[in-house]
């Protein structure tokens, strides 16, 4: 049974191997602290965080999240430790828009629990306001045995204050060093995909409605934070957003209603006021020792795109795990092969003759053999996980669908906006045969950034600069076309800067249907132009929002979500237009303008760090097969593969030409 502590509780711990799990309503970075038998840290080294996280006995997250799985082991701390503190802290200014104070999000949950997932002890960190960081919970060792207590002490001043008051010396260069790696982490992380209740159970639980964005600056999208709502096409926490949900356990619980000042329900949990959603659709009864045959849209939620939204995610993460077992158990055989020849060799009567060759080889059958064993669990696994892609690829919707699946033929302008958006395919090398949908949620909280710079393809080949300009501006454009085929008619609108005219062939399919709000901005004039006008829309819908009159913008304002694409940058931007731009890359998602930037980073390295937010605020997409995304978990190098349309097709100009008659009429 699950001890629900409250702040300065205790509870035994009667295992060794535990787990703590974190869920909080906003991103929040996770660190873990080893202390004497005082409290006190002596020095970095006793510190696992997103630089370094992994310490004798400890492994935290390497990024920013709302939801962690810190692993400890109680017997593999040295005599010297005492004390394990678990510290939470809001990402540093720099990284992007996000709250400043705890006060500001729902209560962070943390739960200590077994390895097979069975909780010992929760706590709800209630009572924050101006904190950005605390000190959540702490194991202490006391008479030989191990104890978990709710501390819940907050700090306003940050990671640095709290290291401070830890003890550490080096508490201010340490925390630098931590927001620095969290800021890292940003430019190159995938949304985290919804909790699942169990490792077993394929039905992915249905998640609460988000709040709004590790996208929009602070967070992987997807994870829910607070921010200003879009203004025009679907609210950032509305109808159909879901994200992970802290998993506040009992009765005696806190409601994160009440922790962000929403309105609380007081309706009897048992009743509905809406019908409850269709079964899933299940699984004919397998045979007698087989698996059985996976369904599309077996998980939960109340629509099948929902369920196929989870389902997909639950893949991800299933593959994640899979994977990440695998390579741990090849790593354990190869340090257990290593130390047995070590041994081998400390021993002067086994380092010639026969006796210590076949200890060699002993030790390299028994590797060889764990490896083995290890690979076929992975095999078996992935057996399971291609069945499950070869049933849900066929059945997504056009949002979630490759250009080449059939539902774009039958495509009709929705009159919805869809859940999330797909960016392209992820997988691991292996497991080169399953490639998992990289589905972004949607409105957009974070802008993109096609990299058209110097790339190393996974697959070993070579491409120019030429062809890496032109082929970064075509995923560009298929990105846009995506973006405009699922939004319903008027409510997505395009501009396009393209100073020097370089990107007229990639852009045709846009220019050529006439989907384009304008046709593309050329010279430094139509730079100044688009710019300024984005950048007075997002000053209007700001004051409007925060007056709280979103309906006094003036007459004729196109309400739609407004999409910038940038080539070539930066050639045609001066300083004014450069500072605009990173404007719009900070405060446009909230208000519903986003920045989609085609470039390379070195080409605009004359302006020094000035860019380096704006690259990080950005999530970073190649235009060619690389292994450049991380997973909220363990890390894991994702190659990402760009969703281009098959060379030949044309089902991108059969879409557009539906999406500007739609347009047209919507217009009329």
């Amino acid at each position: 049974m699950t001890a629900e502590l409250v702040r300065g509780q205790n509870h035994p711990l009667s295992q060794s191997r535990l787990e703590i799990r974190v869920s909080a309503g906003t991103p929040v970075v996770a660190v873990a602290a080893l202390g004497d038998e005082n409290g006190r840290i002596h020095g970095v080294e006793w510190v696992a965080h997103p630089g370094a996280p992994t310490q004798p006995g400890l492994e935290v997250s390497r990024q920013a999240a709302a939801d962690h799985r810190l692993a400890v082991d109680l017997d593999a701390m040295t005599d010297a430790v005492h004390r394990v503190s678990v510290l939470l802290a809001l990402p540093a200014p720099g990284g992007g828009p996000g709250p400043a104070r705890f006060g500001a999000v729902a209560a962070p949950f943390v739960a200590v629990t077994g390895l097979d997932g069975g909780e010992i002890a929760s706590y709800t960190i209630t009572g924050l306001e101006a904190e950005s960081a605390v000190v959540a919970l702490e194991l202490y060792r006391r008479q030989g045995a191990w104890k978990v207590r709710a501390v819940g002490q907050g700090y306003a001043g940050g990671l640095a204050d709290l290291l401070t008051d830890q003890g550490l010396p080096e508490a201010v260069p340490l925390a630098g060093t931590i927001n620095e790696a969290v800021a890292r982490g940003l430019a190159r992380s995938v949304q985290a995909p919804p909790p699942r209740p169990a490792d077993g159970d394929r039905s992915r639980q249905p998640a609460a409605p988000a709040l709004g964005p590790d996208q929009g600056g602070t967070a992987p999208q997807g994870v829910p934070g607070p921010v200003a709502p879009s203004y025009g096409g679907q609210p950032a926490g509305g109808p159909g957003q879901t994200g992970p949900q802290p998993a506040y356990g009992g009765a005696g619980a806190a409601d994160p209603s009440a922790a962000t000042g929403g309105p609380i329900d007081y309706s009897h949990p048992g009743r509905r006021n809406s019908a409850p959603p269709p079964p899933p659709p299940t699984a004919p009864p397998a045979q007698p020792g087989q698996p059985a045959q996976p369904v599309a849209g077996d998980a939960t939620g109340w629509s099948m795109e929902e369920r196929l939204y989870n389902q997909v995610w639950g893949m991800f993460e299933d593959l994640a795990r899979t994977t990440a077992a695998y390579r741990s158990a090849v790593d354990f055989a190869e340090s257990r092969m290593d130390k047995e020849l070590e041994q081998t060799l400390s021993d002067p009567r086994s380092r010639i003759g026969g006796q210590g060759d076949a200890a060699r080889e002993a030790a390299r059958a028994r590797y060889t053999h764990l490896v083995d064993q290890a690979r076929e669990v992975l095999d078996r696994d992935l057996v399971q996980l291609v069945a499950e892609a070869d049933v849900v690829e066929p059945a997504l919707p056009p949002a979630f669908a490759r250009w080449d699946n059939p539902a774009w033929h039958a495509y009709r302008v929705p009159m919805e906006i869809p859940m999330a958006l797909r960016l392209g395919d992820l997988r691991l090398p292996e497991a080169d045969r399953i490639r998992i949908p990289m589905l972004l949620r949607l409105p957009l909280e974070r802008g993109l950034w096609i990299d058209s710079g110097r790339a190393d393809p996974v697959d070993g080949s070579f491409t120019d600069s030429h062809d890496m300009r032109r082929l970064a501006m075509e995923t560009a454009v298929a990105h846009a076309a995506r973006l405009l085929a699922v939004y319903p008619a008027g409510e997505f609108t395009v501009h396009v800067i393209d100073p020097a005219g370089s990107g007229a062939q990639p852009l045709a399919p846009l220019t050529q249907t006439g989907v384009l709000a304008a046709p593309p901005a050329q010279g430094a004039a139509g730079v100044t132009d688009v710019l300024g006008r984005l950048t007075q829309r997002v000053d209007l819908v700001q004051m409007a929002l925060r007056g709280g009159a979103p309906d006094a913008l003036p007459p004729g304002f196109d309400t739609s979500q407004q999409l910038l694409i940038v080539n070539d940058f930066p050639h045609g931007f001066d300083d004014r237009a450069v500072n605009q731009l990173r404007y719009l890359a900070d405060e446009g998602p909230a208000v519903g303008v986003h920045l989609m930037m085609v470039a390379d980073r070195e080409e605009s390295a004359g302006y020094g760090p000035l860019l380096d937010p704006l690259w990080r605020s950005l999530l970073r997409l190649t235009p060619v097969p690389d292994d450049h995304l991380a997973d909220p978990w363990v890390g894991h190098a994702w190659t990402y593969e760009p969703p281009l349309v098959p060379p030949g097709s044309q089902v991108l100009h059969q879409v557009l030409t539906q999406v500007a008659a739609a347009r047209r009429s919507w217009d009329r």
